[in-house]
């Protein structure tokens, strides 16, 4: 797989992944039903989707040859993007207009 391929495979992956706290009810969207989630749950759920994209990257990273270590910047960017990538899927869940 090529560089520019798995930075748009991490970057799809990212998105996909801060979205899915915010519309689905379930536990890791794999886990059983529960009634409404609360904003810790959903945020809890991002930091851990955020965990997964940064283990698919340094995968990815890693087959794609030498790995560069990372400093604390580059988590806080991450987590910054992580809630940037997140905002549609928060309006969804709790700014848009209840019927």
């Amino acid at each position: 797989m090529s560089s520019s391929a798995s930075i748009w495979l991490v970057l799809l992956l990212a998105a996909v992944l801060a979205n899915l706290p915010f519309v689905t009810e379930r536990l890791l969207a794999f886990g059983p039903l529960r009634a409404p989630k609360s904003l810790a749950w959903r945020l809890l759920e991002l930091l851990l989707h955020t965990g997964i994209v940064i283990l698919v990257g340094r995968l990815l990273e890693s087959r794609a040859g030498q790995m560069v270590p990372q400093g604390w910047q580059f988590y806080a960017v991450l987590l910054c993007l992580m809630l940037t990538l997140a905002f549609p899927g928060f309006v969804w869940r709790y700014l848009r207009r209840q019927r």
